[in-house]
This record gives C-alpha cells, structure tokens and sequence, in this order.
C-alpha cells in the first residue's frame, strides 16, 4: 500500500479499557476531579490523539496550537470530553490490532513519552510538547497494521515491531515508515507544527539539513525505550546509540540512560515493560 493511500483511509485507535472506564466513571461525578481526568488521558495513544483532535479543529479556532492534554482541557467543556470518552468506549475502540500487543504498546508508549518529557527538561525543549509526542509517536505503527495487516506480518517475522531497526526496515520496504504516517495523520487533525515535524523526522531528526530539536529528543527517548525492550547488553547499547543525535542535542549515553538509572541496574535478565 502507498502512503497516500494509507493516509486516505479511516480507522479506529484502540484505547486502554481500564482507563476508560475509569475516566468515565469519573466524567459521571458530580464534580469530576480534572487533575485526575488529565492523569488518565495522559496515559493512553488514543484519548491523547482524540483529545488533541477534537482541541485543534477549526470549531474552536485554535488549530495548530494545543500541544498537550491539560492545554485541551482548559478549552473543551466536560460534555465534550465526556462524549469523546463514550465514542472511545464502542466496541470498534476495543479491537485488536493484528501483530501488535497492545498491552504492550501502550506501556512502551507510555515509557517513551516520560523519557521524552524528561530529556525535553535536559535540552530546553517544551516538555508538554515532548511528552504528548512520545505518546503518540508510534500511532502510525497502529495505523500501518490495521491498513495493511498482511505486508505487515511478514515485516514482523524480519523485525519485531519493538525492535530499534524497525523504522529502517519499514522504510526499505515500503519506502515509508510508521514516523511518516503518524505526520500525516497528524497534519490532517491540524495538530500543532512542531508535534507534526517532530513525529515525521524523528527517525532521521538531523539529516538532508532537517534540525527539528523536538525531533532528536523523541529520537532518543525511542532508542531508550526500544533498547530497554530488547534487554541489550551494555556492549549493544553502546553499538546502537545514535551518537550523532545525541551530540547535536549536547547528550551522550550515560546522560541518556541516567534520565532513569533503576530501570538499567538489572544484569543477566531481560528488560521488559510492565
């Protein structure tokens, strides 16, 4: 499938079903707590996505400017938010993606999106910005299983879907990789031109004289996350670090890796996302 044809098509992001029917349960409070509203959108892809797309449609005049779930909540009414939650909620919302693990996919989204946040910190980049990008970095990735499952399970076989080779491998075969769709589908919602760009190069955020700062920081918080993932060993993670991201950002791998230091004390074990 092309791109253009991948992008054209509708499809539904699977949200997490226990914090839907936590939200919701909220959302019928007579004072629902907004704190705790954000917290929970915050942790799932999809509600992030929905949200952000509902903020930055035309409706309210602020396309291309809401970056992060409590921006969106400070403009949307509760029945608004309470209606996107029901819509989430439909059978459609719970489906499986072939070849992916949701559970997961959205502990690794959810890991990506802290690195991202924390790293942002670290460079001087917009930390709302950061995390809402690491969370949704990988919708694209949902997208491209859902729009062509059978291409797709024979990619998985090759690389696993987690695997720090796997936006390479996307790109040699099929000439785009998950980073691209998730652009598209995100310049399509009007989201903010920061998030959109920083999702399109951040696969490659420093070459064919690209700088998008936002980029590199999802770049890296990616590797992380993938490389905790596999479980490397201290001599792969020194082999697969993108040091020239890195440098361009001013971090090197232990700066990177100390964002988190507990997660990497562990030896002869794998890594995995809980």
């Amino acid at each position: 499938m092309e791109l253009k044809a991948l992008l054209a098509s509708q499809f539904e992001l699977p949200s997490i079903p226990k914090v839907l029917a936590l939200l919701l349960s909220e959302l019928e409070r007579d004072e629902p707590d907004l704190r705790k509203i954000t917290q929970l959108v915050s942790t799932d892809p999809a509600l992030t996505t929905r949200l952000l797309k509902l903020s930055n449609s035309g409706f309210f005049k602020l396309s291309g400017k809401i970056n992060s779930v409590p921006e969106a909540l400070a403009i949307l009414g509760l029945g608004q938010v309470r209606a996107m939650a029901a819509k989430a909620a439909s059978g459609t919302s719970f489906r499986a993606v072939p070849g992916i693990n949701l559970q997961q996919f959205w502990a690794y989204s959810l890991n990506v999106a802290k690195l991202s946040r924390s790293l942002a910190g670290v460079v001087r980049q917009n930390q709302q910005a950061a995390f809402t990008c690491g969370l949704i970095h990988a919708v694209g990735e949902l997208a491209m299983h859902i729009g062509m499952p059978e291409e797709m399970a024979a990619l998985d076989r090759e690389v696993p879907p987690f695997d720090v080779r796997r936006a390479q491998a996307e790109t040699s075969s099929f000439g785009f990789c998950y980073a691209q769709v998730g652009a598209g589908f995100a310049g399509q919602w009007q989201f903010p031109p920061p998030i959109v760009e920083a999702l399109e190069y951040q696969d490659a955020p420093f070459e064919n004289d690209v700088f998008e700062p936002l980029a590199g920081v999802i770049h890296l918080a990616t590797w992380r996350a993938r490389a905790k993932e596999a479980g490397l060993s201290d001599k792969a993670l020194a082999v697969t670090f993108p040091g020239s991201v890195g440098e361009v950002l001013g971090l090197d791998i232990d700066m990177v890796l100390q964002q988190d230091p507990i997660d990497w004390t562990a030896q002869g074990s794998r890594r995995s996302l809980r």
